[in-house]
């Protein structure tokens, strides 16, 4: 991954300092607290480092909630794709879907069985005056192609990476400033309800798999593995199960898989016909761009009407600056999946026209829910849910080609928030760590969670985070269109303000994301 991904370095602007601002869990008017950063450009590769270390993006604007301040604690959570069996509740979403497809049915009942998470400006609120601050006074987007010509021209010039050493990277800079010339360089998925007391599984206890079951879903993956087509190659009709599903008999006590339940065969007379059209959305692809206005318009009434916004709320601009738009570099590695590493659409055609998109992110471990947005009208179908079934059986399909990408990400969990703790209903999940990093399943945090809104999972007392930055000085500054290391800069500077930035920036990211990303200094 390094060798390609290192030929577009990211481009990063820290914002020194922590941010409050409106929490959009519990409402308190500054009681959410975070650290951020704008990424003109980032490689799949940094962005799945950071939301390893509980970083998330909105649009270009990434964000890290200070854990211990922050009066709803954000913990990154991550379902584990390879080990998951849907429960009773998923497969009647499942099943009503199949219902309404084959014959029209619409389920009766309470529709509202997917909790509403707060609209993208309530989720990080700070966005809306980020923004207007940002109206930087520098071009790093077209500085960002100089940049990857630069990277490009020394790969050949010397045949290799280039090495780490202090003196090396100054060499480097110096170059790249001689190229650029005189130019100027100028920011969830929803999923059911947690159950009612009584009615629900027990969240502090993983679900039980039976031998068989695990032998039926190694099976599947090794037919998979044979012929991983579907929905990589654009779009995959619903009731068309593609042959890495074959048809089974099926025995009473062998439960269906995900799979088998959500491509079971319908009827040629089926009432209606779904497709999954995957569209890379940055850079905007000729699929994207010929659906924008369509999809927008789905975007906004879900809007207006799930989150009551007012019409005019919900403008194209806010749509692209959160939804379309994406610091992610497209790359398209041969051992990756077909359809590349970056930002897309999951687009849900209904008789041909949309009526949901699920924003994701496919990365070289996972594939990361963003946002989805869904037509009203269709409530009845639980799209949320769905969608994020459909999501975690993607997530199945691309690990066939990419062994490594194996797990889905469902943003944050927020114990001490009741609407937001349904996404510990996806088993097997883990959360992370805020302090060492590490991954917990989520039944053995479960517990020191209902004491405490913020906790340390990790049980061991003498473990620290091992991707901490160790070494300031080899971290990587972009300052007057040259690359330096921090060792160098410091020494540039007098504001005594600028070190304390600096090695706090240092600190969240990690040692290796700041040896590889260029932090813009201005």
């Amino acid at each position: 991954m390094a060798s390609w991904a290192a030929l577009s370095p990211s481009i990063v602007e820290y914002f020194e300092g922590e941010d409050s601002y409106r929490c959009g869990y519990c409402k308190n008017e500054s009681g959410s607290r975070s650290n951020g950063m704008w990424a003109h450009s980032m490689t799949v590769q940094d962005y799945q480092d950071l939301i390893d270390r509980g970083w998330r993006r909105s649009g270009k604007y990434v964000y890290k909630p200070v854990m211990n301040q922050t009066c709803c604690p954000q913990y990154t959570i991550r379902c584990r794709p390879l080990q998951f069996q849907p429960s009773k509740s998923h497969k009647k979403v499942l099943k009503k879907m199949l219902k309404f497809l084959a014959k029209g049915e619409i389920s009766k009942g309470n529709y509202e069985d997917d909790p509403m998470e707060p609209t993208m400006e309530d989720t990080v609120a700070g966005d809306f005056g980020l923004i207007n601050k940002l109206d930087i006074q520098c071009d790093l987007k077209t500085l960002s192609g100089d940049l990857t010509e630069s990277f490009d021209s020394e790969e050949k010039k010397k045949g290799k990476s280039p090495k780490k050493g202090e003196s090396n990277e100054v060499i480097q800079s110096q170059d790249i400033e001689e190229k650029l010339g005189s130019g100027e360089p100028s920011h969830p998925v929803k999923m059911p309800m947690a159950p009612k007391p009584g009615k629900g599984a027990d969240l502090s206890k993983p679900p039980c798999r039976k031998a068989k079951e695990i032998r039926k879903e190694r099976k599947r993956l090794k037919l998979m593995q044979q012929n991983p087509a579907g929905e990589l190659e654009g779009f995959q009709a619903q009731g068309e199960p593609p042959s890495l599903f074959p048809p089974k008999a099926s025995k009473s006590n062998q439960p269906k898989s995900l799979e088998d339940l959500i491509f079971e065969s319908l009827p040629e007379n089926a009432s209606h016909k779904l497709e999954v059209r995957v569209v890379r959305s940055s850079p905007p692809s000729s699929q994207f761009k010929a659906t924008f206005q369509e999809s927008y318009q789905v975007y906004k009434r879900y809007q207006m009407v799930i989150h009551k916004d007012p019409p005019d709320k919900p403008t194209v601009s806010q749509f692209t600056r959160f939804l379309c738009s994406s610091p992610l570099e497209a790359e398209n590695p041969p051992n990756g999946p077909d359809c590349g590493y970056g930002s897309f659409h999951q687009q849900y055609w209904l008789d041909g026209r949309i009526i949901a998109v699920g924003v994701i992110d496919i990365l070289p471990y996972c594939v990361s829910s963003v946002y989805l947005y869904y037509d009203p009208d269709y409530s009845f179908l639980s799209l949320g849910v769905y969608s994020a079934l459909r999501e975690i059986a993607f997530t199945r399909q691309l690990h066939q080609k990419t062994s490594q990408l194996s797990y889905y990400y469902m943003g944050f969990y927020i114990h001490s928030c009741p609407k937001m703790k349904y996404k510990g209903q996806y088993r097997p999940s883990d959360l992370l760590c805020p302090e060492t990093y590490v991954w917990v399943p989520i039944e053995q945090c479960l517990p020191s969670l209902e004491n405490s809104k913020y906790c340390r999972f990790n049980q061991d007392p003498e473990a620290a985070d091992e991707g901490r930055s160790k070494d300031p000085d080899r971290l990587q500054v972009f300052h007057k269109k040259a690359i330096m290391p921090y060792g160098v800069y410091k020494k540039q500077q007098k504001d005594p303000g600028e070190e304390a930035t600096v090695l706090q920036y240092a600190r969240l990211v990690g040692q290796a994301c700041s040896e590889r990303m260029l932090l813009f200094r201005n």
